[in-house]
């Protein structure tokens, strides 16, 4: 999880994104934010994110990106 929270803080600075919860739906992170946190999360963790994956819930905190990169990973 920890590279979760580079990237993130990579996309974002002055957020606490290990504490942050509704990321996506609170806006934190714009579209543009969310699309370059997506190719990041593909290419760091040889994932494709298809659209079926593509709901807030599934990036509003590290934690939820973490279980659906490891989803991801065991297709």
């Amino acid at each position: 999880m920890d590279k979760i929270i580079e990237i993130l803080s990579g996309l974002k600075s002055g957020v606490d994104f290990s504490a942050a919860e509704r990321i996506a739906t609170d806006k934190i992170l714009d579209s543009i934010d969310i699309a370059s946190l997506i190719t990041a999360l593909e290419d760091e963790f040889d994932i494709e994110i298809s659209m079926e994956y593509m709901d807030n819930k599934n990036f509003d905190s590290v934690s939820a990106i973490w279980e659906m990169v490891k989803e991801l990973q065991e297709e």
